[in-house]
């Protein structure tokens, strides 16, 4: 196991998460995010340094207003899809992608695309040099799902 698998934080955003796929769905769980705001949440932007104290309840509160529009216009189907939470009912991290850097987010991918923003209770690590630092998956579960040659 790696250094960075033992993070917290790391550990948490490779666990199980929920795609809302419905926009109502993303709707309810910002409208929880807006009754929770005074609970410490880190709002991290992908890419940038970290932040090093949470958000305050007013500035999760605008994040939120904010990334509605521009996910509903930046995504325009008739589904959300590109919203993830660990817990839709009681959400301690959440996984927000940028709908113009999709990739393969919902399906297996070697490198699939990090997320635009996190918010989290935790505070959170650099992704981009955490997922450098880890260990490659490996294959050789590969070999024994592939027929033999004949």
């Amino acid at each position: 196991m790696s250094t960075t698998q033992r993070d917290p934080f790391v550990h948490a955003f490779y666990g199980h998460f929920r795609g809302l796929l419905q926009w109502e769905d993303m709707d309810r769980l910002w409208d929880r995010l807006r009754d929770r705001a005074e609970d410490s949440w880190y709002g991290y932007t992908v890419g940038e340094a970290p932040p090093r104290a949470p958000a305050s309840a007013e500035t999760l509160r605008a994040f939120l207003q904010h990334t509605a529009a521009l996910l509903r216009d930046g995504h325009r189907e008739d589904y959300c899809g590109i919203v993830y939470v660990d817990d839709p009912i009681e959400p301690t991290f959440v996984k927000v992608f940028d709908p113009a850097n999709l990739g393969v987010v919902c399906g297996y991918s070697e490198q699939p695309p990090l997320p635009a923003w996190v918010l989290s209770l935790q505070p959170p690590v650099d992704l981009v040099t955490a997922r450098s630092r880890e260990r490659p998956p490996r294959r050789g579960w590969r070999r024994w799902l592939t027929p033999p040659a004949r």
